[in-house]
């Protein structure tokens, strides 16, 4: 019987909050599950130092562009997802990624590689097939319905998709059914050891346990949070308001100034979010791919106020069409939003939480743990099916000055005699 750990290597970004999440869920997943048979190596491949600064940045200047840019985000992320622009990006990402993608593998040489961020999965098929590495490749898509072209890799050895809708996607682009797996996207493993009541939750929280409770998160990227906050302070309905704005100083400062006329709780900054969230009776937020589903886990009800062009389309319409929430584009229909949940003692409020919870999938980290598990115990095959593409991507490498080998020439010819 061999003892020894599966060393599991999860790769992420922080480009938003959601890759980290559900990395991180998936990490506790694994250990609550397997315990010391598994070693976790979670790692952000765009912080080393050798990965372009224009690809580091992008993860700091996600929110300005989506912000002041909207108009520019939606045409990159058009354009790129079509089939010769999303070929050439691949080829960029893998010049560009190769050398830190390889130190990462030789380094840590795991049993299983899973990816939580598409631009990844290029540059690591490349690491294996040029180095003829057996080593199974998962990616966790991590958006509900719109997905980039970018997550679709035929060379992964199994993706893991939210939803019925993104397996007909990913099958339109080409992966064969029996690589996908519909999971859910992986939520924070307290939503499933969190089973008290709302009002006992509130009371830990220093909230009072009986008021219909809003909870708003938001940061720089929801930019009509201000509005619907002010809403919200005037509505002359019985409530208490709670308030998490990520890592936003600015607007933690600015909420403080103001004269609140309900009960508010503010927060700058939580890692207990799910918390929040389950200790509430409505949600206000943006349509990110991570809250939405953390809100679906926690049976709780959507307003969204907020949508990126592009993947967070799909991720809005899911939530409306299956009854969970509705999008308030003005702080009219916003108020509008609120006042009709609430009437007839909350009839329509309580029947958008019985929608959230067919929705959800609060087990997702736990599903993805066990495949990544089962998966880790044998070699992949897509290594050898694309060994045809060694000797382009050997010449791809080489034309750009990037050092494959990891090994002496008479090394690596060893191996391919063998």
């Amino acid at each position: 019987m061999n003892d020894t750990p599966k060393k599991i290597l999860i790769l992420t970004a922080d480009a938003g909050f959601g890759h980290r999440s559900a990395a991180n869920a998936i990490a506790n997943a694994l250990l609550e599950t397997y315990g010391d048979s598994c070693q976790i190596i979670l790692s952000n491949p765009m912080d080393d130092k050798r990965t372009p600064f224009f690809v580091r940045d992008s993860q700091t200047d996600y929110d300005k562009i989506v912000r002041d840019m909207p108009e520019l985000y939606r045409f990159g992320y058009d354009a790129s997802d079509a089939a010769l622009p999303a070929a050439i990006v691949e080829s960029a990402l893998t010049v560009m990624l190769f050398e830190v993608m390889r130190d990462l593998i030789t380094t840590h040489q795991p049993d299983v590689v899973v990816t939580t961020y598409p631009i990844y999965q290029a540059p690591l098929r490349a690491v294996f097939t040029i180095h003829r590495y057996r080593i199974p490749l998962l990616t966790v898509v991590t958006d509900l319905v719109t997905v980039h072209r970018m997550w679709f890799s035929s060379g992964v050895d199994a993706i893991l998709v939210p939803t019925e809708e993104v397996r007909t996607l990913a099958v339109h682009y080409g992966i064969k059914p029996e690589k996908i797996h519909i999971t859910g996207i992986p939520v924070n493993t307290q939503i499933i050891h969190e089973t008290r009541p709302k009002a006992d939750i509130r009371k830990e929280l220093g909230w009072n346990p009986n008021l219909l409770t809003i909870l708003a998160v938001g940061s720089r990227r929801v930019e009509h949070l201000l509005d619907a906050l002010n809403v919200i302070n005037h509505i002359g309905t019985p409530l208490q308001l709670a308030v998490a704005v990520g890592k936003d100083k600015d607007l933690y400062q600015t909420l403080k100034t103001i004269k609140w006329h309900v009960p508010v709780h503010l927060y700058e900054y939580v890692d207990f979010v799910p918390k929040l969230m389950l200790a509430s009776d409505l949600l206000i937020c943006k349509a990110g791919g991570l809250i939405v589903t953390e809100a679906l886990a926690c049976k709780l009800p959507m307003i969204l106020i907020d949508i990126i062009p592009g993947q967070e389309t799909g991720n809005a319409r899911y939530v409306v069409d299956g009854g969970a929430g509705e999008l308030a584009q003005s702080p009219i229909e916003l108020l509008e939003t609120i006042a009709h949940w609430t009437m007839n003692h909350r009839k329509i409020l309580t029947e958008r939480a019985r929608a959230a919870e067919k929705l959800s999938r609060p087990r997702a980290a736990y599903d993805i743990a066990e495949l990544i598990w089962s998966t880790a115990k044998r070699k992949s095959e897509e290594s050898n099916k694309q060994s045809k593409n060694r000797p382009h991507l050997i010449d791809l490498l080489t034309r750009f000055d990037i050092t494959w080998q990891i090994s002496s020439p008479e090394d690596d010819n060893k191996k391919d005699a063998q």
